[in-house]
């Protein structure tokens, strides 16, 4: 028999919550609009319609897909990062609101540094960070780089959507070794490394562990080997008075603040997120 869109929300949401997924309206909304084609707001517009066979049968297959623990993010293919869209897939981490702390924070030291910043998205996965630095600070010039050819195909793709390809490049390179020859006079080093401890992998909730990819995650034992490799080797393409920014994970505040005192940062800040956790540190290089 028929069913309205309604009628299916109604049962999709119910599915949802027996499931335990704390988000349950919201997601079966939007799975719901997903499998008709819809916005969330065009959906809503037609939930007393009959959604046809088709849509039927979509809804249930996504539903299949988000209660087999796949993100939401990852069924949608896309998620919204500091008010732009994000393309996205499991070879990259979904973008979190923790992380637009930091491009708050990094917009705000940029306004006294120069008026055309070269800013370095380093471990930039999807390329979030550095596509809506790039958004945001039209004079801008951006690097985004990985050591995953699948990251930066994803963030090539984000750049192209947002027309910035005539400002942002994306590059392979690795954190954990010296840049390459070519890169230097950085007004901005922004950074959100994979900071997940060794112990912390194991009990990451399944939605994380077994779907976003774990090259994005893993921090090493003690989850700061990135942030040691950063200061050691990639100091030198900032400026004098250049600013190195990192988004830390709960708890690492304090030991990423004294590293980057030994490494000869000052003026060091922090920024705390949503919840009140120290969650981005940091500071300027001090002149040679």
């Amino acid at each position: 028999m028929a069913r309205t869109y309604n009628e299916l929300y109604l049962d999709m949401r119910r599915t949802l919550k027996e499931a335990g997924v704390e988000e349950f309206a919201l997601e079966a909304r939007r799975l719901l609009a997903l499998a008709a084609g819809y916005s969330d707001a065009e959906l809503i517009a037609r939930f007393y319609l009959y959604a046809g066979d088709e849509a039927e049968r979509r809804a249930g297959e996504l539903l299949r897909r988000r209660l087999s623990g796949e993100p939401l993010a990852y069924i949608a293919g896309s998620w919204d990062f500091y008010g732009l869209k994000m393309l996205v897939n499991p070879s990259v981490l979904i973008p979190r609101m923790d992380t637009e702390t930091l491009v708050f924070t990094a917009l705000e030291l940029l306004r006294h540094t120069s008026a055309e910043p070269r800013i370095l998205d380093l471990c930039c996965g999807s390329g979030c960070i550095g596509c809506a630095l790039a958004h945001e600070l039209p004079k801008a010039r951006v690097y985004l780089a990985d050591i995953s050819p699948e990251a930066l195909s994803v963030a090539r793709k984000n750049v192209a959507l947002h027309h910035l390809g005539n400002r942002c490049v994306c590059m392979d390179a690795d954190a954990l070794s010296p840049p390459p020859l070519r890169m230097s006079n950085f007004d901005m080093i922004a950074c959100n490394p994979p900071y997940v401890t060794a112990a912390e992998l194991e009990t990451l909730d399944p939605s994380v562990r077994d779907w976003e990819p774990a090259l994005a995650l893993d921090g090493g034992e003690d989850g700061l080997i990135f942030y040691r490799s950063v200061l050691d080797h990639w100091k030198s393409v900032l400026k004098d008075d250049g600013i190195l920014i990192f988004e830390v994970g709960e708890g690492q505040a304090e030991s990423v603040r004294s590293l980057m005192i030994e490494a000869g940062f000052h003026n060091l800040g922090c920024t705390l997120d949503t919840a009140g956790v120290e969650r981005v540190i940091y500071g300027s290089k001090k002149k040679q």
